[in-house]
């Protein structure tokens, strides 16, 4: 993966016309039809925080089903896109983990990638906000206990497996 920004700067002049990202992102879906209700509750709060502070051309990107240990995820792409073309002002999410778990790479995104393109990113119940404090230091902290927490659950997983297929039961 290129790590170097390669944003477009087409910004679009008029920051009326931008759009304010709702970002929201579920590992696993709850096998219902349409979004899954993690999926329903994120959209909910975004909405409510977005309206609450004013924030207009609200745009949701979901990506249900995907994992947060990579940015291989269809709808964070299109953002992505989005973001390089200009049309993208501010980016919200529930809180860090939402937006990925590799504490790398959402450190680049957020600090970087983001900032180079003149994007607001907010993550609510984190308490981030690049506008009101861009230098916070407990955020990537946070970022890597959210990444040791992805490994851990991929660990737990595989020992369920392996025991299940010792003990002789079907495993797939």
């Amino acid at each position: 993966m290129n790590l170097q920004p390669t944003i477009k700067y087409k910004k679009v002049k008029n920051t009326e016309e931008q759009w304010t990202a709702l970002y929201c992102r579920l590992s696993c879906d709850d096998d219902l039809d349409g979004d899954s209700n993690s999926i329903r509750n994120q959209k909910m709060l975004l909405q409510k925080y977005a309206d609450e502070n004013r924030l207009r051309n609200i745009k949701f990107y979901v990506d249900d089903g995907y994992s947060g240990s990579n940015f291989d995820r269809p709808d964070f792409k299109r953002m992505m896109d989005d973001v390089d073309n200009g049309k993208i002002s501010t980016v919200i999410v529930k809180d860090m983990s939402r937006f990925g778990r590799d504490h790398i790479l959402v450190g680049y995104y957020t600090k970087y990638y983001l900032a180079e393109a003149d994007v607001r990113f907010i993550a609510i119940y984190d308490q981030v906000d690049s506008e009101t404090n861009p230098d916070d230091d407990i955020t990537p902290f946070k970022n890597i206990l959210n990444e040791m927490y992805a490994k851990d659950c991929s660990k737990k997983i595989k020992a369920v497996v392996r025991a299940k297929g010792n003990s002789g039961k079907h495993i797939s």
